[in-house]
């Protein structure tokens, strides 16, 4: 469970968050939609530490992100796939998905590059694990930023515009990674534009505009009995 409560966060003057209250149950799918400039991003850069909120409280099975001893168990709960895919490019893909979960869990080498490779086999990447990043083309780099997240066996996976720095055309094998993800169990928040996928993979849907939540209810009731009426333009204006 990943609980928010009245979270604010603001650079000098600038608020990015104000009074976010907000819960995501475990093996929960929730798609965060709104703007550029809503606050969707700072909102899971906030839940995953990457981010100090500046009011309010968030709490990661049961432990508060204020609190400076639980950042590391928050972060290894809670792994995050990047909108620009955050490689590292003198590494290989293999290493870059195999470097924290011998870093950071300790575990044995034999076995996490085992499993790395069994991720890339499950990404369709299982030839491509000796590759750089340069040599692999924008969905492909995606697609071992989510082995990376995955490698770490996180209880929830933040995935921030997973699909806005690649191809279209390689934006289909990305989302349908996800897809897959999304039944096995691991909560998925996601903030996205894709607002077919978000409607076809979503259990509950966040509308975040000027850093406030708007509105937060399940995907039926938020896609089909939608009373906001600037919340339907945006859903109609996204669709084409």
């Amino acid at each position: 469970m990943i609980e928010l409560s009245n979270v604010d966060k603001h650079y000098g003057s600038l608020q990015v968050l104000s009074n976010v209250s907000m819960h995501f149950a475990d093996g929960e799918v929730t798609a965060i939609l709104g703007p550029s400039g809503a606050g969707k991003s700072t909102l899971i850069r906030c839940i995953n530490c990457l981010e100090a909120i500046s009011g309010g409280d968030i709490v990661v099975n049961g432990k508060s992100v204020r609190d400076k001893r639980a950042v590391l168990d928050i972060q290894k709960q809670t792994s995050m796939v990047f909108q620009h895919f955050n490689l590292y490019p003198h590494l290989t893909a293999l290493q870059n998905i195999t470097l924290a979960p011998i870093k950071v869990l300790r575990k044995n080498k034999a076995d996490v590059e085992a499993q790395a490779r069994g991720l890339l086999d499950m990404v369709g990447l299982a030839s491509k694990g000796d590759r750089h990043p340069a040599e692999l083309s924008g969905g492909e780099q995606q697609r071992v930023g989510i082995c990376r997240a995955l490698a770490m066996n996180p209880q929830h996976l933040l995935l921030d515009e997973v699909t806005s720095a690649i191809d279209p055309e390689m934006t289909a094998e990305v989302l349908r990674v996800i897809e897959e993800l999304a039944g096995t169990g691991t909560t998925l928040i996601l903030v996205t534009h894709e607002i077919e996928f978000a409607r076809r993979i979503a259990d509950k849907v966040a509308f975040m505009e000027g850093g406030k939540l708007v509105a937060h209810s399940d995907a039926e009731t938020f896609f089909n009995h939608q009373s906001e009426e600037r919340i339907s333009r945006f859903v109609d204006k996204m669709k084409h």
